[in-house]
């Protein structure tokens, strides 16, 4: 098991990565086996309306990243349901995906609802502002499992398709709303995972006895006779070279959507 380093420069912290142990072994060999763009939170007016106001668009989303430590609650003010320290237990830092903002009068946000990488696959929760850095992530993935086709968006423009592995028949690849939750580096370059993985926020909904869970990646292979094909255990299996400008353009927080 490789080990993981502690993440130390905040300022990268969507775009750096942390190497990969055991979390996608879920996702290895065969079925047969087992930081978005940072800046500064748009300017606001003085004056507005309290309230909900939803986050991103097709062209940009907002990713949120924990200071310190988070709670997550099912609504303002009641009693937390899951606690978040700065980082994961993969080493990087700990990042959701804000769906919306609940804003004072003076247009400052109070809390944020988040998507939150935690079954049930989709659950969102309610995080306090105070306690996040905000973050804005250009990039989009889209993952269709019937083509099995992979296309990166960057500002809702398409700038890279290709063909992927997905899940077999036994162990399907989940469909619905996600968002790139971290960024691993395998120790083995030429191992199953390939030379980099984009950690997703969905789980098998089979393998849910496998380690952390039984996570879903977007990675890299050394089986690159499986592109194209249902064979995988739940992961998003991509070609290499290919992986590589993925990995290199994807940041944490850009949201995957996966459609049957």
């Amino acid at each position: 098991m490789a080990k993981l380093e502690a993440v130390r420069h905040r300022v990268l912290l969507l775009s750096l990565s942390v190497p990969l142990a055991c979390l996608l072994a879920a996702c290895g060999a065969a079925a047969r086996t087992q930081q978005g763009e940072s800046g500064a939170a748009a300017h606001v007016n003085r004056h507005c309306r309290s309230g909900t106001k939803q986050l991103g668009n097709r062209r940009l989303a907002v990713a949120v990243v924990v200071r310190s430590q988070s709670r997550a609650y099912r609504r303002p003010g009641r009693a937390p349901f899951a606690r978040f320290g700065r980082v994961n237990q993969n080493g990087f830092p700990t990042v959701f995906r804000a769906l919306a903002a609940v804003r004072r009068s003076d247009c400052r946000p109070s809390w944020y609802r988040v998507q939150l990488p935690l079954r049930p696959n989709g659950v969102t929760g309610f995080i306090q502002a105070r306690t996040v850095e905000l973050a804005r992530v250009r990039t989009r993935i889209l993952v269709d499992i019937s083509s099995r086709r992979l296309t990166l968006y960057r500002s809702g423009r398409r700038v890279l398709q290709t063909t992927v592995a997905v899940g077999s028949p036994a162990t399907p690849t989940p469909t619905g709303h996600y968002y790139v939750n971290q960024r691993l580096i395998p120790s083995d370059p030429s191992g199953p995972y390939g030379p980099a993985a984009l950690g997703v926020s969905a789980f098998s909904n089979v393998l849910t006895g496998w380690t952390q869970g039984g996570p879903i990646g977007i990675h890299g292979t050394n089986e690159p006779w499986s592109i194209g094909r249902a064979v995988s255990n739940g992961c998003i299996r991509v070609r290499n070279p290919v992986l590589r400008r993925l990995f290199a353009a994807a940041r944490a927080g850009t949201p995957v959507v996966i459609r049957p």
